[in-house]
């Protein structure tokens, strides 16, 4: 997916939100454990046509499919072919937080982009160019690159200021990935429980998309991540996972998430024309 598709999209839906679909098992409503074989992928498959025309992207969290085993990845795999063939104007992250030598990033580049249909994979930076090159050699793919995220931890590195420039770690990281991809084929994680630090991300990638986690269950601010975040491609993907998919854990989940990601898309929608974007 090309970012003018990618926006054309945000427009057309008059949404920029993302839905995380953090399946864990222990939270899915129990019924489905008595009523189907495949409790896990019927409950994604549920989310996904409850939310489908309010979001545009999808972000499978792997942590939650790879601690089932083969099961899991077979439930990955059929969730993401699911959306390929009924909604395939979804894009599609894989959140794998990737990250290693040369040849073994090109294996998982080739597991996200060759062998299967995502779109992005999230991808750290610690190791340098190498470590991310061989996602960006699949034509229409996309780099999710770690910049600034909403963990506590956070503080322990992404802060850390170089003595002599007074550069901050996750801007020294922005600055030398843009020598690595463009604004065509990568975007950059920026948690929105840091809304207020997107001005300074903002002012080292204008034009970048960025995938902001945070909002929601963790409490980052819509508002705020759009007064900071937006350009004029509205270059944001605003990520929702509990608030949305664990909105009920009765026989109403589906329905109880598609109320909670209308609500976020609403207001999606006052900000995008606040910003005169739609």
């Amino acid at each position: 997916m090309t970012k003018q598709e990618l926006f054309e999209n945000i427009q057309r839906k008059k949404s920029f939100l993302c839905v995380g679909l953090d399946t864990d098992v222990n939270k899915i409503p129990e019924h489905l454990f008595d009523e189907s074989e495949d409790p896990i992928f019927e409950f994604n498959k549920a989310i996904i046509d409850a939310t489908a025309d309010l979001c545009v992207a999808y972000k499978p969290n792997l942590a939650f499919y790879e601690s089932l085993g083969l099961e899991g990845w077979e439930v990955l795999e059929r969730t993401v072919d699911y959306i390929r063939e009924n909604y395939p104007d979804q894009f599609i992250i894989a959140d794998a937080k990737r990250g290693d030598i040369g040849n073994t990033s090109a294996m998982y580049a080739r597991t996200f982009f060759g062998n299967m249909e995502f779109d992005s994979v999230t991808v750290a930076p610690y190791m340098g160019e190498d470590s991310v090159t061989p996602f960006l050699t699949y034509e229409g793919k996309w780099v999710t690159l770690l910049a600034l995220t909403s963990n506590k931890g956070a503080d322990d590195f992404q802060f850390m200021k170089d003595e002599e420039t007074g550069e901050k770690l996750f801007e020294k990281v922005l600055k030398t990935s843009l020598k690595w991809g463009s604004d065509e084929n990568m975007m950059y994680v920026v948690g929105a429980t840091k809304a207020e630090m997107l001005t300074d991300v903002r002012a080292i990638v204008p034009e970048h998309f960025l995938l902001v986690p945070g909002v929601g269950a963790q409490g980052g601010s819509l508002a705020e991540v759009a007064k900071y975040g937006l350009n004029n491609t509205c270059g944001l993907l605003v990520n929702s996972s509990r608030q949305i998919i664990y909105a009920s854990s009765e026989n109403d989940y589906a329905k109880a998430a598609r109320i909670e990601a209308e609500k976020v898309q609403i207001e999606m929608e006052f900000l995008l024309k606040q910003a005169e974007l739609i």
